[in-house]
């Protein structure tokens, strides 16, 4: 974390202002701006954490706010401490921290030991720039408050961030969701990180997701998710990697065809389209990018040298490789649209789920337009697999969408989130 005083501004002040907000200490939306109000919240935070109080979010008082970025705190167990006593004390519940210490015996916790205790709020945010650094505490709060989900990295990006991937679910049938293939489509990442957390949460607690039973959706199907295909250039649009550093004048010197900077960069830090990456019409795509002036690293709609050329497609691709997914789906922006079939591939049932995908959540279900119909995850999946593939275009508007449309989106997917885990297995 960056050391922010007054005058910050970016998405870590964000993230500053989230936890405050969190910790009761900051009654406005976030807005990456840190004025007087942010200023005197954490002056107040460093009191009652016992810091100096010097108004400037240093490594301490980061490290003092981490409980309310990540959701949960861990708590030595002391002399006549009770689930009942812990959960009153912290404003959590007994059911969830039985869900977040499984071992742990209620009826005689132990002296010295160590539980989380999950905090009385969300998780994952959805008012915030949602950055890698965010995704990476959203993959701690998470695992710790529901161990059951599986999480690890598919692969590193070119900076050397983690591909992060999520796992929930125990059935023999695997699905496979991503998002942000294209840099500033990301909102596409909360998307699938709120969907990961509800589904956990209704598991844990005996609800549902999507009037389905989580219990039996967790039975059924193994859902994977890798919620951030391109970390690097999310980072970039959403202002993490900062003006003046190394990776910000690399990309800024390669944006020709020029774009609103960053904010329209598309393409991992190398200038590549990582969904053109793929081994499904590469040559295609290229003749077609090529034609319209795409011909060298940029913002958008460059292919590459050769197909899987960048860290993260191939990652991806490998992931996939390594596992038997029935159906995928790819999450992009906008429009409200769902592509399905790639070239003359028509994957047995394809079209009936894809129907059914469009009546849960609005959007029209259309072939893709042939000027983009090349060298996709979705093309290379339909093709390699001939199994249904989808990519949904989410939201409407130019990207980077706002986030006031995220709520709305998250409506609009849930029930395509939750049906396409099963939707395989009714063909």
């Amino acid at each position: 974390m960056t050391t922010l005083r007054f005058g910050s501004k970016g998405p870590e002040v964000e993230l500053l202002q989230l936890g405050l907000n969190r910790a009761g200490l900051y009654g406005p939306a976030p807005d990456g701006t840190f004025g007087p109000a942010t200023q005197k919240a954490v002056l107040e935070f460093q009191r009652r954490s016992g810091l100096a109080a010097d108004g400037i979010a240093g490594p301490r008082t980061w490290q003092a706010l981490m409980p309310y970025l990540t959701g949960s705190r861990i708590v030595t167990v002391s002399g006549g401490d009770s689930l009942y006593r812990l959960a009153g004390r912290y404003g959590s519940s007994i059911r969830a921290i039985e869900t977040a210490n499984p071992s742990a015996d209620p009826l005689n916790l132990q002296i010295g030991s160590r539980l989380v205790i999950p905090l009385p709020f969300s998780v994952v945010p959805t008012n915030i720039s949602f950055t890698s650094q965010v995704l990476e505490l959203c993959a701690a709060g998470l695992k710790a408050r529901y161990p059951f989900i599986e999480s690890g990295s598919i692969g590193s990006s070119v900076l050397g961030h983690n591909l992060l991937y999520f796992k929930i679910g125990a059935g023999k049938s695997e699905v496979f969701y991503n998002a942000a293939h294209h840099a500033n489509e990301w909102i596409t990442s909360p998307l699938l990180m709120k969907y990961l957390e509800n589904y956990a949460a209704a598991y844990a607690f005996g609800g549902g997701v999507s009037n389905k039973s989580a219990a039996a959706l967790y039975g059924a199907a193994s859902l994977f998710i890798v919620p951030m295909v391109n970390p690097d250039g999310v980072d970039l649009v959403t202002g993490l990697i900062s003006e003046g550093s190394a990776a910000y004048d690399k990309a800024l010197a390669m944006n020709e065809p020029p774009v609103a900077f960053p904010q329209g960069w598309k393409a991992n830090i190398n200038g590549v389209d990582l969904n053109l990456q793929y081994p499904a019409g590469w040559e295609e795509a290229k003749r077609i990018k090529f034609a319209e002036g795409y011909t060298k690293p940029g913002p958008r709609d460059y292919v590459g040298s050769s197909p899987l050329s960048q860290p993260e497609s191939a990652s991806v691709y490998n992931f996939t490789l390594n596992h038997n997914f029935k159906l995928t789906l790819s999450y992009h922006t906008q429009g409200r649209v769902i592509y399905w079939k790639y070239d003359g591939y028509e994957p047995e049932g394809s079209y009936d789920i894809g129907r059914e995908l469009s009546r849960l959540s609005g959007y029209a279900l259309e072939l893709t337009p042939p000027y983009s119909a090349n060298a996709g995850y979705k093309d290379w999946f339909i093709q390699h697999y001939n199994r249904p593939g989808y990519t949904i275009e989410a939201g409407i508007g130019a990207a980077p969408l706002p986030l006031s449309q995220f709520d709305e989106i998250y409506r609009e997917n849930e029930g395509m989130l939750t049906y396409a885990q099963t939707a395989a297995d009714a063909v």
